[in-house]
């Protein structure tokens, strides 16, 4: 008698302890949990508690009969029913007929279905082994409404009359009840500063839209997605790249929505951080043209690390006066590194230099007596300039063109056209050379034709680049023969 009474009270304290537990899930609950052990047609789910949930194998198995999941995978669903044999789980309702679907809505469980065609208001969807109605407004979007037709999906049963014969059906209120859930469990754990993993679901003009858990989404700015300059979210992901972001604010909209703020880049390492251990003054690397400014070109070197080409760091051969006269966005090129500045994050970067420095061999090939072609660029008062390579010109004095014997054929020269002479002096340190027709010599007439020229041009003459650097040079000379 004793023992029975002991089997009596062991029993109703195990029954206690399985309410109190089970008391944690509720019938209709959505909830998930690891794979323990799949027995025959049985699949056991650890869902937290000291009961495991039961479901059946058919439930994880794909149309070709294989199992999508297996011990030690992770399964979401829905709780059926809670009794003394434990804690039913279906990731959807199953059955047919009318009492199903009557307890599938009382329950508040989804049923899956299958969408037969549209009809007017919406479409017409098979549920259980009976035809519901589910309006338009309550169908998951989709670009093409068609695209619908024959799918298989879940849905929640809102209205069933007449025995059966009018039963509406909601998608809509199933994905914002599961994109609640899942926001509310996100909310719980998510912090500002978290790093994070996400599936790209949508682009924008203005950004990517990041799925952090089932049909919960947050945004990245364009701005945010890449070190590198974007002007589009396309340039930088795609839909469905699984990305690392970092959470950088949770806060609600104009309608008291959440909304999750993120940062792709900030995720990444700061590309600045080693600079000047990657690229030093000197260093020749190739790039792309990122962008084009009235002043220069935007040069990237690497990923988010853009450089600046000053128009006067375009060519030796001319004044550029628009960027666009050399490059152009795009464009694939070679450049020099200038200087190097970490802490303001710029970078000053040579197109010239990377091709070197024409002036560095000069004085062995244009050796004074050197027989030289070339082409005349343009006529001053104190002479022609001739361009015998590139980022190199020299100066034929007006002096010497009236002493030749030729001086008519000098007279009729023009830009552009062709003339031979030879080289009378050479200072590669000034990047100057003086020029006399063949047969004659006149350095002293063509050093003071240099000397009045470099002081009469002004700013901007049209000489260009090799006119102000020829201008220069005789200052730095004149200062030093006055210290002298």
């Amino acid at each position: 008698m004793a023992e029975a009474n002991n089997m009596d009270e062991n029993f109703e304290v195990l029954l206690a302890q399985h309410e109190a537990h089970s008391e944690k899930l509720r019938k209709g609950q959505k909830t998930g949990g690891k794979i323990i052990a799949i027995s025959g047609d049985d699949v056991f789910v650890d869902v937290g508690l000291k009961e495991d949930g039961i479901m059946d194998r058919s439930e994880i198995l794909d149309k070709d009969g294989n199992e999508t999941v297996g011990v030690g995978g992770h399964v979401e669903a829905y709780v059926i029913d809670i009794s003394s044999q434990g804690i039913k789980l279906s990731r959807s309702m199953s059955g047919s007929g009318v009492a199903a679907l009557e307890d599938a809505m009382a329950a508040a469980l989804p049923v899956a279905g299958r969408v037969k065609g549209q009809c007017k208001g919406g479409y017409q969807v098979d549920v259980l082994g009976k035809t519901a109605f589910c309006p338009g407004s309550q169908m998951e979007w989709a670009d093409n409404p068609e695209e619908l037709v024959g799918r298989q999906m879940e849905f929640l049963v809102t209205k069933i009359e007449n025995h059966g014969r009018n039963i509406v059906v909601s998608r809509r209120a199933l994905i914002e009840r599961e994109r609640k859930e899942s926001l509310d469990n996100l909310l719980a754990s998510l912090n500002v500063g978290d790093i994070v993993e996400g599936r790209v679901s949508r682009l924008a003009p203005f950004g990517a839209f990041v799925e952090l858990a089932p049909q919960v989404e947050g945004m990245a700015h364009v701005s945010e997605l890449s070190w590198s300059r974007v002007s589009s979210p396309e340039e930088a992901v795609s839909v469905d790249d699984i990305i690392t972001v970092k959470v950088t604010a949770i806060g609600t909209d104009g309608k008291g929505q959440p909304r999750i703020s993120l940062s792709r880049k900030q995720a990444l390492a700061d590309p600045w951080q080693d600079i000047e251990g990657r690229f030093k003054p000197g260093d020749v690397v190739e790039g792309r043209i990122a962008r084009l400014a009235p002043f220069g070109a935007f040069v990237e070197i690497a990923t988010g690390i853009e450089g600046l080409v000053h128009l006067s760091e375009m060519s030796w051969e001319k004044r550029v006066a628009k960027p666009e006269e050399i490059v152009a966005p795009g464009d694939v090129v070679q450049v020099a590194i200038r200087e190097v500045n970490p802490e303001t994050r710029r970078i000053s970067l040579s197109l010239r230099d990377a091709l070197g420095d024409p002036w560095q061999d000069a004085a062995e090939k244009l050796a004074p007596g050197t027989v030289v072609s070339g082409t005349v660029e343009s006529r001053t008062p104190h002479g022609l300039f001739v361009r015998l390579a590139p980022g190199i010109t020299g100066l034929l004095p007006a002096s010497a063109q009236k002493n030749a014997k030729n001086q008519a054929e000098f007279a009729k020269l023009a830009s552009g056209d062709s003339v031979n002479l030879v080289v009378q002096s050479i200072d590669v340190n000034a990047k100057r050379i003086s020029l006399a027709p063949v047969g004659s010599e006149d350095s002293g007439a063509a050093d003071a034709n240099w000397r009045q020229h470099v002081k009469s041009a002004p700013d901007g003459d049209n000489m260009g680049i090799m006119a102000q650097a020829l201008h220069k040079a005789m200052q730095k000379k004149e200062k030093g023969d006055k210290n002298a």
